[in-house]
């Protein structure tokens, strides 16, 4: 099964340090440290699992208990979603708007694993949804795209910002930083796997275990999580988040 290792997350690092910006700030070189730092900690987890708490499924056998639902026009939890074979959660993919809850923590990593069950479309992961402005049914928020072809993109949602240089021309009405790797979405009805580091004031996405993006110097240091509605069905499965900060 595809997903995030601490030891795959390293070795990105050269990768990663072939790319014209990764070096050429501090706050670049930062993100580094977090992650040799994040490499240390998350290795020794698995020896004081105690210490760190284990990952926390989100959608529990296919379980929606504890997540919202904001939508245009207002809808319920049981119209937009159901539980399928093995736990599988089936989202309608509409109304326009996105499930959320409270994370356990500011800083965390989330493993997310997605698939198209019929045409692929449109969807995408918010993380550190705070109150402020909105942009339509979208609230001010980083989005993690998962639409199809673009998986890994970073879009700064109603105002949102952060220091990362944007791919998008200057001004653009739809402010993206595209992902760096190539495509490495599966075929359509196969698993993909999305894991999302949030510490500090960064994130970085990976995508079937490939760093595809990430933001520094960000606006948002905390807030909900969620999945958005954009007109295409979509199912999940283990679904986990894992706490950053624990008791030492």
């Amino acid at each position: 099964m595809d997903g995030f290792n601490p030891l795959r997350w390293m070795a990105c690092a050269p990768r990663a340090a072939c790319r014209s910006e990764l070096l050429c700030s501090v706050t670049q070189i930062a993100s580094l440290i977090r992650r040799l730092f994040l490499v240390v900690v998350l290795g020794t987890a698995a020896v004081s699992a105690q210490a760190w708490g284990a990952p926390v499924e989100l959608f529990p056998g296919g379980s929606t208990k504890g997540w919202g639902l904001l939508t245009t026009p207002a809808a319920k939890l049981s119209d937009v979603c159901r539980v399928e074979k093995g736990g599988v959660l089936w989202v309608a993919g509409k109304p326009s708007g996105f499930l959320e809850i409270k994370p356990p923590s500011s800083d965390y990593t989330l493993h997310v694993e997605w698939r198209w069950p019929g045409k692929p479309g449109n969807g995408g992961i918010l993380v550190r949804i705070s109150s402020g402005p909105k942009d339509g049914v979208w609230p001010l928020s980083y989005q993690i795209q998962l639409k199809h072809g673009f998986a890994g993109d970073i879009l700064p949602m109603a105002g949102a910002r952060f220091a990362s240089q944007l791919t998008s021309p200057a001004g653009a009405r739809v402010p993206i930083r595209a992902h760096g790797a190539p495509d490495n979405e599966k075929p359509v009805g196969q698993w993909n796997s999305c894991d999302i580091v949030c510490w500090s004031d960064s994130f970085e996405v990976f995508i079937n275990g490939v760093l595809q993006n990430q933001a520094t110097g960000c606006q948002l240091l905390g807030g909900q999580l969620g999945f958005q509605l954009e007109g295409t069905p979509f199912e999940l499965r283990n679904v986990r988040i894992t706490r950053l900060h624990g008791a030492l």
